[in-house]
């Protein structure tokens, strides 16, 4: 996903401002030990990343010596960039039948703070699909950018109005109501209402 488009203020492509939407050190510290990992297990320089995710060689470097906290914009496109779904980068990899408490999640926000996410799977343990909980301020939207080829999203909205666009179409969606629809070109999240929308969001990546 990206943060450029998100509600108010904007940034340049992989820039990383101080106090940005991650925020808290302790996933900042887990985002860099995978990243390097990720990037150390496919042979690939600071250069090639940087050309494969749009997001620059210093943002990386900075990311990883803990020197910047990256936003939820740019841990999509360095996870698009290394071609692992968007948890690998914010846990360490546990084995099946994990569980994942509430209180151990990290929710991850918009530098606006009207637009959260918060994983409901453990990282490593169903690779191809990944749910979250994501949530939309009164009158607000959240801009994402094109996952890798083949990739699905699946929406349930639970609470709230939700207005999605895809391409040239636009889905209504109130709560009960789900919508699917392929996630490799870009899509925006929007809540109309007067209240908080708050829905499901499954991604299904494509197999290689």
């Amino acid at each position: 996903m990206s943060t450029k488009n998100a509600a108010r203020g904007s940034k340049k492509e992989g820039e990383i401002p101080p106090g940005d939407d991650v925020g808290a050190a302790d996933l900042a510290r887990r985002i860099a030990q995978r990243l390097k990992a990720e990037r150390t297990a496919r042979n690939m320089s600071l250069d090639e990343l940087a050309r494969a995710s749009g997001v620059s060689r210093a943002a990386l470097s900075q990311i990883e010596t803990l020197k910047s906290n990256p936003s939820i914009g740019v841990v999509w496109k360095i996870a698009v960039g290394l071609g692992v779904p968007f948890a690998e980068l914010l846990d360490e990899h546990r084995s099946e039948g994990a569980v994942l408490r509430r209180q151990d999640t990290q929710v991850l926000r918009s530098p606006d703070g009207r637009f959260e996410s918060r994983p409901l799977t453990p990282a490593g343990v169903t690779p191809f699909v990944e749910v979250y909980e994501l949530r939309v301020a009164a009158r607000s939207r959240y801009a994402a950018e094109a996952h890798a080829a083949g990739t699905r999203e699946i929406l349930v909205v639970l609470s709230g109005l939700l207005r999605v666009s895809v391409g040239q179409s636009v889905f209504e969606l109130e709560p009960g109501d789900s919508l699917a629809f392929l996630a490799d070109q870009p899509h925006v999240y929007e809540n109309p209402g007067n209240a908080e929308a708050r829905y499901h969001n499954v991604i299904v990546y494509a197999r290689s």
